[in-house]
């Protein structure tokens, strides 16, 4: 037996032979039903215990299930108030104890289990990612063009496609080139030739692919990019963010990625 049950079963034992104290010096009334003497306040008893053993329905239920001192005071009401007729057996205690022990070690189990769970998913250490610096991550943010061939990733093609058309937008949002893709090619190496055969300047271009079937617009999706990776570092908020070589900067979620340069 642990100390603290032992510490219970050891208070139902006093407040029992306080109980049969109150039982002697108590007033005596008769029972309108028939049922005999009862004591006088033995209806206040049942009422009290009511009242105090039953959480109220606003209550925060995490509170009750992690305070343990909350617990050992409803206990002690309990067994305060109870019938002193028909007293409440210790093995009764021991259950609820048992059970108020298997309920708060599930929600410390429950804790742990959803922390492990987020680490996983979101590593938050600048380590997991010191091997990403001085190589190349694919990613939709928008890309600095630099006279160089950027190895753009088309997305897949949705069913039923037969038309893919690359729009590429300068820094205003304005389409600067809309150039025809066959649908299933999954890499081009975009030079920064224009429809008409011009050179763009260099600068910062987005990309994106239009799908249509016939006449029927399917919709458009955004086109990955290349770009050397410059640094890693923690937001304020604390989340891992990428510093690309141009100067973009995108979460470490949104790689999709990561080649030798």
């Amino acid at each position: 037996m642990s100390p603290l049950a032992a510490s219970i079963f050891a208070f139902d034992g006093l407040t029992a032979s306080r109980e049969k104290e109150h039982l002697m010096i108590s007033p005596i009334r008769t029972d309108p039903s028939g049922g005999g003497a009862l004591p006088a306040e033995s209806s206040q008893s049942s009422a009290a215990s009511a009242s105090g053993t039953a959480p109220s329905a606003g209550g925060d239920a995490s509170a009750l299930t992690s305070d343990f001192e909350t617990f050992l005071r409803m206990l002690t009401v309990q067994m305060q108030n109870q019938d002193p007729l028909n007293p409440i057996e210790s093995s009764d205690f021991a259950v609820q104890l048992a059970t108020f022990s298997g309920v708060e070690q599930q929600v410390l189990t429950n804790d742990l289990l959803g922390g492990l769970s987020q680490g996983i998913a979101t590593p938050k250490g600048l380590s997991d990612y010191a091997g990403w610096i001085g190589r190349e991550a694919e990613t939709t943010a928008p890309v600095a063009f630099t006279g160089q061939a950027i190895d753009l990733a088309l997305p897949k093609a949705p069913a039923g496609a037969d038309r893919g058309t690359l729009i590429v937008r300068d820094t205003a949002g304005e389409v600067v080139q809309d150039m025809p893709v066959a649908p299933g090619r999954d890499r081009l190496a975009w030079d920064g030739t224009a429809s008409r055969g011009e050179r763009l300047a260099q600068g910062t271009y987005s990309f994106e692919m239009r799908w249509s079937a016939g006449p029927e617009e399917l919709g458009a999706d955004p086109v990955g990019s290349f770009s050397p990776v410059a640094e890693v570092r923690l937001s304020r908020d604390g989340d891992v963010e990428v510093v690309l070589a141009d100067g973009g900067v995108v979460p470490a979620e949104d790689v999709t990625a990561v080649r030798a340069a």
